[in-house]
């Protein structure tokens, strides 16, 4: 397990980063959302993060966030959902998340909608756009982004507030052009759809290009805990 001075030092280190980017493009740091990746990680090692000040924590698999924000339910978080999303088990994530980062597919945002109708919240969701046209990637197509915003209008208690991508895993740099992709179209449909202004962009491996192409929101998990435990099974 890694040690709190490991992850102190780990997290200041990316903080420095985030700084430096955003420096270097006339940004503000305190404009960019860092989201601690805690998925597989232990209940110990997510208290060590709290206790060095990390409150943002993403997790991709509901039954894990399910779990963990009961565990935690003492302390002020805010959890993220950034996994593939199963219908099925959304009932396990809206309940607890502030924010869906992985929607793509109308039957999604009507089921989250039929949730957060019952828990009685708007549930605020990021769609995935697939920008590198990669088949083994989700997320809607860039041509079909705008058809969804208007289609997700339909449904009262949920609201797309940004967009959202994985880069494919080559060097940093050659990243660049796929988060700039995925800004100009937030630009784009921003002045159409004022909701529209978050972008999740960027992961340990490239995202101090995606703050320099606009990121608004990373999702660090390799950067700050290590390499990630394995799941047993």
């Amino acid at each position: 397990m890694i040690s709190e001075i490991e992850l102190r030092e780990n997290y200041e280190k990316v903080l420095k980063n985030v700084e430096l980017h955003a420096k270097k493009v006339s940004r503000k740091p305190e404009e960019i959302k860092l989201v601690a990746v805690t998925k597989t990680q232990p209940i110990d090692v997510l208290k060590l993060a709290l206790h060095v000040g990390i409150n943002i924590l993403g997790e991709n698999y509901a039954q894990e966030l399910r779990d963990k924000s009961k565990a935690l339910s003492d302390f002020n978080i805010e959890w993220h959902f950034i996994g593939r999303i199963q219908t099925n088990k959304l009932k396990y994530i809206v309940p607890v998340a502030n924010l869906i980062h992985s929607v793509y597919r109308l039957e999604e945002i009507s089921e989250i909608d039929k949730i957060a109708k019952k828990v009685g919240k708007i549930q605020n969701v990021l769609l995935e756009v697939n920008v590198s046209g990669e088949e083994s990637k989700g997320g809607v197509k860039l041509e079909d982004v705008r058809e969804i915003i208007v289609r997700s209008q339909e449904f009262s208690n949920v609201r797309i507030i940004g967009l959202m991508t994985m880069a494919p895993y080559i060097e940093p740099e050659e990243t660049r052009k796929y988060f700039r992709f995925l800004r100009e179209a937030r630009d784009y449909l921003n002045k159409e759809f004022p909701n529209v202004v978050e972008l999740s962009m960027g992961m340990s491996n490239d995202y101090t290009v995606a703050i320099e192409e606009g990121s608004t929101i990373l999702r660090i998990g390799t950067a700050i805990f290590g390499e990630r435990l394995k799941i047993k099974g």
